[in-house]
């Protein structure tokens, strides 16, 4: 039986779909599966051993159908579920199913802050919707495979201080409101008392040479008597009592593509995210995460799957969540859903074995 899964974007949501790739290729007899997406997206799922072919999204959805229509597909599972797939699904005129996306529940939270949302993950309404072939939940979670030639080394990639190990905090968002503002970022590095790498794209450089330069080396030894960096705004992290190690970075950001970055957090000991790609990568490791929510919320089923975690945010704010995706800035001005954050971390003290 030949599947088609849709699934256009983005980095989170593919890594989410994956446990819907495996299940119909362990369970559905002789299933051969293919998965369509856009072409920035390609790498998540070409090294995926459960993903007979990748096709994308390259040039318009015309050539698209005429591509998907000559593999003639037995069942497509839609697994996005917008105007696109919808006229996809049509022109290919085999069976189908599709998520529901429950856009009205979620439209009731975000501006009436009635919550009539089911208390099910995202994954388990992909799962939903390939049931129709018969699949289940295998409990297995989430998959991201690293091409070989993407696994980092450590001993050459990072300097020999975070080699024994280190958090990653993955400090990028697509949307303003879902990341820290940077004071708040340096704050809480300062409290994980380790070496910390930020991970990001080269959009996120600029931020992460910020963070770097509060934890410099140098003003490590000696902070500056009024707590401040000099020619920085921010306030640099009180040193650690009774001898702790303190934070170190290593800012990463730009420095690696995406399955080198999602390398990086499969070797932390620990990953501090937003509400973004990569901590359902993270997630997909099983690694113990940190999760900080700003103007989205957990209830919209997308939080860390299948993996130890605890969730960073602001419960009670009555203007929260302002949207299901986010903004360019606060809608409202002051941004308490990220600054007002009680970083209680809850860590055990740090030492020199980290």
């Amino acid at each position: 039986m030949k599947i088609l899964i849709l699934r256009f974007s983005s980095i989170g949501d593919i890594v989410l779909t994956t446990p819907v790739v495996r299940a119909v290729r362990q369970q559905v007899s002789g299933a051969v599966v293919h998965f369509c997406t856009k072409p920035s997206y390609r790498g998540i799922m070409a090294a995926n051993p459960y993903v007979d072919k990748v096709h994308c999204l390259t040039g318009s959805l015309r050539e698209l159908v005429a591509e998907l229509k000559a593999e003639q597909f037995d069942f497509v599972v839609d697994l996005h579920n917008n105007l696109r797939t919808t006229l996809l699904k049509a022109q290919l005129g085999v069976k189908s199913a599709s998520f529901d996306k429950l856009n009205g529940r979620k439209w009731l939270l975000v501006n009436l802050k009635i919550n009539t949302l089911p208390p099910i993950h995202i994954v388990d309404r992909y799962l939903a919707a390939a049931a129709p072939l018969g699949v289940k939940n295998d409990g297995e979670g989430l998959d991201y495979f690293i091409p070989p030639q993407d696994e980092v080394d450590l001993t050459v990639a990072l300097p020999a201080g975070f080699q024994r190990g280190y958090v990653a905090f993955a400090i990028g968002a697509q949307h303003a409101t879902k990341r820290l503002p940077v004071e708040r970022i340096i704050e809480l590095c300062g409290l994980l008392r380790r070496p910390v790498v930020l991970l990001g794209g080269p959009e996120d450089e600029s931020t992460g040479h910020i963070i770097e330069l509060a934890f410099d080396k140098g003003a490590a030894a000696s902070p500056p008597a009024e707590g401040r960096i000099p020619d920085s705004p921010y306030y640099f992290p009180a040193q650690v009592p009774g001898g702790q190690p303190s934070t170190v970075i290593y800012n990463a950001c730009g420095k690696f593509n995406l399955n080198q970055s999602a390398s990086l957090v499969k070797q932390a000991s620990l990953v501090v995210s937003h509400d973004t790609g990569l901590m359902h990568i993270a997630a997909a490791f099983r690694k113990e995460i940190f999760s900080i929510w700003g103007n989205t919320v957990p209830e919209f089923g997308m939080y860390p799957y299948r993996t130890e975690f605890r969730v960073l945010e602001v419960q009670g704010l009555s203007c929260r969540p302002c949207s299901k995706i986010g903004y360019a800035k606060c809608p409202q001005g002051h941004f308490k859903c990220m600054r007002d954050i009680q970083f209680n971390l809850g860590l055990p003290p740090a030492h020199d074995g980290r």
